[in-house]
């Protein structure tokens, strides 16, 4: 169904979320399953389940099921970390003083367990056709630091990346990847789902999520050895002894069996969630197609995204006079231009929720003096810069003039028919 313009714009009685749980009912058959077999810890038949469905859902020999993507993050580092510099000393990360190579356009949890492994983030910057690490940009990166091995790609927005070409520069020098599909279960590239594509692979079942458990994650693996640390780490690391022994160091990070059983609920429903998240883009690249704006963009050759969120960008000429401080914005309005600061306004205006796009992992204060990487070499001298009419820094770029819209699956039509109006309102 294409855009109907509403007869008036006025804030709705219940809250349109950007992305909220959307529950069915069979989350709590499997939680009350828990509670009454009392397997209330973390081991029981939801956890076995989970693992199994996600294994064969993305077709990797191995998962395992954690407290949150993080989690799996962090235990993705440590075990590329000792593969590649070996077993670190008791107080030191096994990426002690490393440089790794990250997206920078994503989420800090991307990043933050780099650190936590003690290893040193580098940015790489991101292409215009799907908004993800440009392969390009970190051919540049290995020019300038050629001893990295480690490469932390993320998929934005549920949106695939340039895998084969950031796999074949990884190759080429010898580099591990990881792939952070947090945002991008049931996605796939060539026709294989993302979660498959790296050494060590993570995804996400936070509240926000297409499914969720209310929290909880999964490391994914085809290493039965790999899996098998992680178990033993994501437990504290106790050795097969009558007593607590403690040779290496470990973690309170294994999933809960009643999160699991939320988990368990929701696998079922996760093509349809898609579906709908599909419907909700697609509305909103009809309803908005005759504004200066574009629509996240993702290889329609090569991928099918999950559509988690719907995003736009607005044309560069179009743009009214935006300034960001870090915690403060102002902007000029201006006829027949708008920014994403007055749509995000319009958006709460009506009881909506927006979001601006993920600021930048070399913009935040936290990580400001690591190194990034564009396809021009190094991106600190030419932050903010154009050189013929194209962006230097793409990631800033994106988040300068993009943002995320309502995409909450239990939108229904004539509500996001508001929304687009809203929008629509901001360029008059």
């Amino acid at each position: 169904m294409g855009f109907k313009r509403p007869d008036t714009i006025k804030p709705f009685d219940n809250k349109i979320w950007l992305a909220s749980p959307t529950m069915h009912g069979d989350e709590l058959k499997y939680m009350q399953e828990a509670y009454e077999t009392n397997w209330m810890s973390t081991v029981g038949a939801n956890i076995n389940e989970v693992e199994r469905i996600t294994c064969e859902k993305i077709g990797c020999k191995y998962a395992v099921a954690l407290s949150a993507g993080t989690a799996a993050l962090h235990m993705a580092m440590k075990l590329a970390g000792q593969e590649l510099y070996g077993q670190p000393n008791v107080g030191h990360g096994a990426l002690e003083g490393k440089k790794v190579f990250s997206s920078d356009m994503t989420f800090d949890a991307t990043v933050n367990p780099i650190v936590y492994e003690g290893g040193i983030p580098v940015f790489i910057d991101t292409e215009m056709d799907t908004w993800n690490m440009d392969p390009i940009a970190l051919e540049k990166a290995f020019e300038t630091y050629p001893d990295v091995k480690l490469v932390v790609m993320a998929h934005l927005y549920g949106t695939p990346g340039k895998i084969d070409e950031l796999k074949a520069v990884c190759e080429k020098h010898g580099a591990i990847i990881i792939e952070d599909a947090a945002e991008s279960l049931g996605a796939t590239y060539k026709g294989a789902q993302t979660g498959i594509f790296g050494k060590y692979n993570c995804i996400s079942f936070n509240g926000n999520k297409i499914i969720t458990g209310s929290a909880g994650g999964m490391l994914l693996t085809d290493s039965k050895e790999a899996a098998d640390k992680v178990r033993k780490w994501s437990t504290q690391a106790r050795e097969n002894a009558p007593w607590y022994q403690h040779e290496e160091l470990g973690y309170n990070y294994r999933m809960s069996n009643v999160i699991a059983g939320v988990v368990r609920g929701q696998y079922p429903y996760l093509d349809t969630h898609i579906a709908q998240k599909k419907a909700i883009y697609e509305r909103y690249k009809e309803g908005l197609k005759d504004l200066p704006v574009s629509m996240n963009p993702f290889d329609a050759e090569n991928s099918e995204p999950n559509y988690w969120l719907s995003c736009m960008i607005i044309d560069r000429d179009a743009m009214c006079k935006q300034v960001r401080g870090e915690r403060d914005v102002c902007y000029v309005k201006e006829a027949g231009k708008s920014c994403p600061t007055e749509i995000l306004e319009a958006i709460a205006s009506i009881n909506a929720e927006g979001r601006p796009i993920w600021k930048p992992m070399h913009m935040q204060p936290i990580y400001r003096l690591n190194g990034f990487i564009t396809r021009k070499g190094s991106g600190r001298a030419m932050t903010n810069a154009y050189i013929d009419g194209e962006a230097v820094d793409v990631s800033m770029d994106i988040f300068e003039r993009g943002l995320c819209l309502p995409s909450d699956n239990k939108m229904k039509v004539e509500q996001q028919n508001v929304i687009i109006a809203a929008i629509r309102k901001c360029f008059e």
